[in-house]
């Protein structure tokens, strides 16, 4: 399966090369979209070289036009990690980036994974809780998140799932 791999702002990011890896490893092909902030943690020459394609960051490309050209090419969505941000933008419809404006260009019918990762406090929130409802009412799945020691120091919900348990909920 063609995959397009967006990668959000949260600590978690730097689990993204090993996903990629695990997700060829089963045979699809994996093209990176980094958030701005995804790409303060984790490098995109280092994503270029486990996916061996391109890494998109921005919405503003010679040449074509990324937010429509990528979602065609995909035959699904993954994102990991789904920060609250994004998840936040998703549910609303808002685009103010390459992965923002992807997911409202990405046919209804292509399956999208959300990885949540975030703090427990931010977990629990009932907004970022009703965010996700709405995603997944709408036919997103949730990967995780799962308890676990955070990047914080704390231990609780919010840990993203590890990178061999979402390439196998991917199949």
């Amino acid at each position: 399966m063609r995959l397009v791999l967006g990668i959000g702002g949260g600590i978690a990011a730097y689990k993204t090369p090993d996903l990629v890896r695990r997700l060829r490893e089963r045979g699809h092909e994996v093209r990176c979209v980094l958030t701005a902030n995804g790409s303060r943690l984790v490098a995109k020459d280092a994503l270029a070289t486990v996916s061996g394609a391109a890494v998109r960051d921005s919405l503003w490309h010679e040449g074509g036009i990324e937010h429509i050209d990528l979602p065609r090419w995909a035959e699904g969505l993954v994102v990991a990690p789904a920060t609250a941000d994004l998840l936040g933008k998703f549910a609303h419809g808002l685009a103010d980036d390459l992965l923002t404006t992807l997911f409202l260009a990405l046919e209804p019918a292509k399956p999208v994974w959300l990885c949540p990762a975030m703090n427990t406090v931010m977990w629990e929130k009932p907004q970022v809780q009703a965010n996700l409802r709405l995603l997944t009412e709408r036919g997103a799945r949730s990967i995780g998140p799962v308890g676990g020691n955070l990047a914080c120091g704390e231990t609780g919900m919010g840990a993203m799932s590890d990178p061999t348990a979402i390439a196998q909920a991917i199949g």
